[in-house]
């Protein structure tokens, strides 16, 4: 079977008055179902390529193919596709809208993506909240719940439209540790029950040993020798 996501020598440069390279020549290959942790030191470009295997950035150099599609003609309104169909995003801060019950935030890709009825959203929206222990929570406000409560329905709006691939930037980087290990968890079992493809950035070593592989990164290039301080031994 061929990669989910394969990225060939990938650069992501600022086009400033001196040129900041954040990528530099990466190369790597992501399977279905496989949960990969980037880690490495602060400034390493670790988001930078998250950012870039998400679509969310565009490189300066180099290819990116998902799914067997190659992104790099995409206009801005593919990749918009792209990223609303086939990928989803969960960040640090949970970035839900504050307005909105835990319900409606989990139905804000659907609606946008405007695949299913009213009924198959809200039946949808549902399960995955009662899938991820909400469903008690369901029709409260992002300012009702916890630190965790939040971060576990910003996971279920990033599944909400039953994406390939889920990008994950620190997602317990502002969690307590048994919310943390509640969402370390979540995620181990996306992979291992549903075979979704989970990409995380993350400083936690506890974190990164739940992964099946962890990439190293420094310096914006991919570094096999890496290993996290608190992994070593």
């Amino acid at each position: 079977m061929s990669a989910l996501l394969k990225a060939d020598s990938l650069v992501r440069t600022l086009p400033l008055t001196v040129p900041v390279t954040l990528v530099r020549d990466i190369s790597v290959e992501i399977q279905h179902g496989e949960f990969v942790a980037i880690m490495g030191p602060s400034g390493s470009g670790k988001s930078s390529l998250l950012y870039l295997l998400g679509l969310l950035d565009i490189p300066t150099s180099g290819t990116l193919l998902l799914d067997g599609q190659d992104t790099s003609g995409f206009d801005e309104d593919a990749l918009a596709d792209v990223r609303l169909s086939k990928l989803g995003f969960v960040f640090q801060f949970h970035f839900l809208l504050a307005e909105f019950t835990a319900m409606d935030n989990v139905m804000l890709p659907m609606r946008k993506l405007a695949r299913l009825s009213e009924d198959a959203m809200l039946a949808r929206a549902e399960k995955i909240l009662t899938d991820l222990g909400m469903a008690e929570h369901r029709h409260k406000r992002p300012d009702q719940l916890s630190g965790g409560q939040r971060q576990r329905v910003a996971i279920a709006r990033a599944l909400a439209n039953d994406p390939l691939i889920i990008l994950a930037d620190e997602p317990t980087g502002n969690l307590d540790t048994t919310s943390s290990a509640n969402v370390r968890q979540i995620l181990r079992d996306l992979a291992t029950q549903q075979g979704k493809t989970i990409i995380t950035v993350t400083h936690d070593p506890t974190f990164a040993k739940a992964a099946d592989r962890r990439i190293g990164l420094v310096d914006g290039r991919i570094d096999p020798d890496w290993v996290h301080p608190g992994m070593q031994g």
